[in-house]
């Protein structure tokens, strides 16, 4: 293929993701949907259409690829690398009170949505199985991560870990993960009506999910932008992709697994990140600022990030 055929088939890849991205933001712009509506969606993805995705998906994979220790391991590593580096870069550069808000924007990516909505659309049903397993790992490390450094710079508000521990083991997502790995390792087939019952559910998911994310987006809190939100930022999308991706390259990765952790690594901030900022009582237009900046810089970022994998394994 020519560089131009590979482009052209990047965009391919990344256009619909975004596309829905920014049609959610049009929807909200001309009144069609508003923010119940959205927090109503949001709630449904999160709680049910999602896990519902990532069950069907691991018990139709091949565990034998899709379940991978040393791509789990390796990730984990990076995530703690990328954290550390954030936190290091905030503590020379970033004022003391916005250090939490900042090294959680800089690491803690909307891999939930927007990166299993990619995988899913550049690496197919390997995408959402590994995607979705590889997921169960990030809620638990980027939680307890935020956790740790907004703490350390918001001392009036203790974490309470009881309950942190207990949202995680009830998190959805993780739930699912935990019910779909012995269903497929033990070979039981489900009914086909329950799968292709499950199948229109969850085919649900990502445009909805992708809809809201559009629909929160604040144009105005970009305008008014900070330094500090723009420096969270370009770690997020640029710096630590470009380290993590390339440290996986050198220690072997390549082709899927490669990819599917470029993705995770390059994804937008989350919308969470917003949510934990305000409940530690840190600066909430920050944050607010880096998840917006962040999600309209990911689709250049992302694209440029897959054509250059693309480019240099020859298509």
């Amino acid at each position: 293929m020519t560089l131009t055929q590979i482009f052209v088939h990047t965009l391919e890849t990344t256009l619909p993701v975004f596309a829905m991205v920014f049609i959610g933001l049009g929807l909200r712009r001309i009144g069609w949907i508003d923010m119940p509506f959205i927090n109503t969606a949001s709630s449904l993805v999160f709680k049910a259409t999602l896990p519902t995705l990532v069950f069907l998906s691991i018990i139709s994979a091949d565990l034998t690829s899709a379940l991978n220790p040393r791509l789990l391991g390796y990730y984990l590593a990076a995530t703690i690398t990328g954290f550390t580096l954030s936190w290091l870069w905030a503590a020379w550069r970033v004022p003391y009170r916005d250090r939490g808000v900042y090294v959680q924007g800089a690491f803690r990516g909307n891999c939930g949505i927007v990166g299993l909505a990619l995988a899913a659309s550049v690496y197919g049903d390997y995408g959402l199985s590994a995607g979705g397993i590889l997921l169960g790992l990030v809620i638990v490390s980027y939680n307890t991560l935020s956790v740790i450094v907004l703490a350390a710079y918001q001392p009036g508000r203790q974490p309470q870990w009881r309950s942190i521990t207990r949202d995680i083991l009830r998190n959805p997502l993780i739930l699912a993960v935990i019910a779909a790995i012995p269903v497929a390792l033990s070979g039981i087939a489900l009914p086909s009506w329950i799968m292709t019952s499950g199948s229109y559910f969850a085919s649900l998911t990502l445009p909805l999910a992708l809809l809201c994310i559009g629909g929160t987006l604040s144009l105005s809190a970009i305008r008014g932008d900070s330094k500090t939100a723009t420096s969270a930022s370009l770690m997020k999308m640029i710096v630590l992709p470009a380290l993590c991706t390339f440290g996986a390259w050198l220690v072997g990765f390549r082709d899927e697994e490669l990819g599917l952790m470029m993705l995770f690594f390059a994804s937008p901030t989350a919308a969470a990140s917003f949510v934990m900022v305000k409940a530690f009582g840190g600066n909430e237009r920050l944050a607010a600022n880096i998840v917006a900046f962040t999600t309209l810089l990911a689709s250049v970022t992302i694209t440029v990030g897959i054509f250059i994998l693309r480019v240099s394994s020859g298509g």
